[in-house]
């Protein structure tokens, strides 16, 4: 009679067991588009078996009878190596992304080629000069020269001006990010806690995980991630080249000081923004070709210098149409600085200009080409991780099925159990 009320119990088990399975594909399918939602599998294992005392006088031995299976756990089919991989991918994707953001902003300031753009000032500075050459005496002239001056003046000013505000930009933004770094962090402990506590009940927190994992993804795209997991659940994360972890158990160290190496979209900014970053690079140049232009032209103005100034912020026309000489002696009809003036088109200033525009445009190919290659390696990871820890409808489908059938099985058995037991009392009177 034992054996009979067991085969009810492990029929039962076997129906148990089936629809926690059903209820997992379910689960599941219905998370098919759930952004950060990880794959689960009821781990299925046999149940102890029931221990049958020796009745064999021939052999001594006893036996055992299987007791169906129970559900071990509902696990997470999740990779940490490909986690790992992702967040580090994403980070250097990041990077880069910021990076060429920032230089397509620098280029676009440039405006190059443009009728308003640096070189053209240059130029048509330079024909200033050169009318005056061909008619000295003219008042007409030399207020073209001014005025021609005072435009490529403004144009330095203003290109300074906008280099400045890339620069101001990315440090504002890098503040913004710096507060959600905060408040990711803060939400990452929060689970940490609440993972721990649920791990202690033995209860299986996989939404906790799963929404703990997309945070830490979501971290590294603003500075390299690395995690450590502690024996009780919870993670320590590092960011960056920061001190101290960002997150230590439910413990949140933010703010902390991070440079360019930091990776991610913050090191991005902080090298654009950085007094010996990217931008600050291209600054100096500028500087240096305002310099060189003041240089040369007040080189030869000997009585009153044409221009102030000496950075591309502070480059200004000092002299007059009156004050502008034309010549040496200061003859009437004398040109002679007038052309040489001119003559210093294509000199040191228009070289060291168009050094800097190749090296801008070189810098925005190069972080177009390094953002393109980081996102192929990144789509690759992702894929393959999505191929893992993903949810694939034909899979699933396939499982329902198979589960549904060991449903029906056990349902099955457990009515042909039971219509036995009802026939054998019937007959026995027990």
């Amino acid at each position: 009679m034992i054996p009979s009320l067991q085969g009810l119990q492990t029929a039962l088990s076997g129906l148990l067991g089936e629809q926690a399975a059903l209820d997992v594909t379910a689960n599941n399918i219905a998370n098919t588009n759930t952004e950060g939602y990880t794959r689960e599998t009821a781990v299925l294992a046999p149940s102890p078996p029931l221990q049958i005392p020796a009745i064999s006088t021939a052999t001594g031995r006893g036996a055992q009878i299987g007791t169906g299976l129970e559900v071990q756990d509902i696990k997470r089919i999740r990779d940490s190596y490909l986690d790992s991989q992702y967040r580090s991918q994403n980070n250097s994707m990041s990077a880069a992304s910021t990076l060429s953001e920032a230089l397509a902003q620098t280029q676009g300031a440039f405006a190059e080629p443009s009728s308003s753009s640096l070189a053209s000032q240059l130029s048509a500075f330079w024909g200033a000069w050169s009318s005056l050459a061909q008619t000295p005496n003219s008042e007409a002239a030399r207020q073209g020269v001014v005025a021609s001056g005072q435009q490529l003046a403004r144009t330095f000013n203003q290109l300074s001006g906008e280099l400045h505000g890339v620069a101001a930009q990315a440090e504002e933004r890098y503040t913004a990010l710096s507060g959600e770094v905060h408040g990711e962090a803060s939400q990452v402990a929060m689970l940490n806690g609440q993972i721990r506590l649920a791990e202690e009940a033995g209860q299986h927190p996989n939404e906790m995980l799963d929404r703990r994992d997309a945070l830490l993804d979501k971290l590294s795209t603003l500075a390299g991630v690395s995690v450590a997991t502690a024996a009780d659940g919870t993670k320590t994360v590092s960011f960056g080249d920061a001190a101290q972890p960002l997150v230590e158990g439910a413990t949140v160290n933010w703010p902390q000081t991070l440079t360019s190496a930091a990776g991610g979209q913050l090191g991005a900014l902080l090298a654009v923004s950085s007094p010996s970053g990217t931008v600050a690079g291209f600054q100096g140049a500028l500087d240096n070709v305002a310099a060189a232009l003041a240089g040369s032209v007040n080189a030869l103005q000997p009585t009153t210098p044409f221009f102030s100034g000496t950075s591309a912020a502070t480059l200004a026309v000092a002299a007059t149409p009156a004050q502008v000489q034309s010549s040496s002696s200061g003859e009437a009809g004398g040109n002679d600085l007038a052309i040489a003036i001119s003559a210093l088109r294509g000199g040191g200033a228009d070289q060291g200009y168009a050094a800097l525009v190749a090296q801008v445009g070189s810098a925005v190919r190069a972080a177009k080409d390094e953002q393109a290659n980081f996102q192929t390696t990144l789509n690759a990871v992702t894929e393959h991780r999505q191929s893992v820890s993903g949810v694939s409808l034909d899979e699933e489908m396939t499982n329902l099925i198979s589960f549904q059938r060991g449903y029906q099985a056990s349902a099955r058995t457990l009515t042909a159990l039971d219509n036995m037991l009802e026939l054998l009392i019937e007959h026995t009177g027990i």
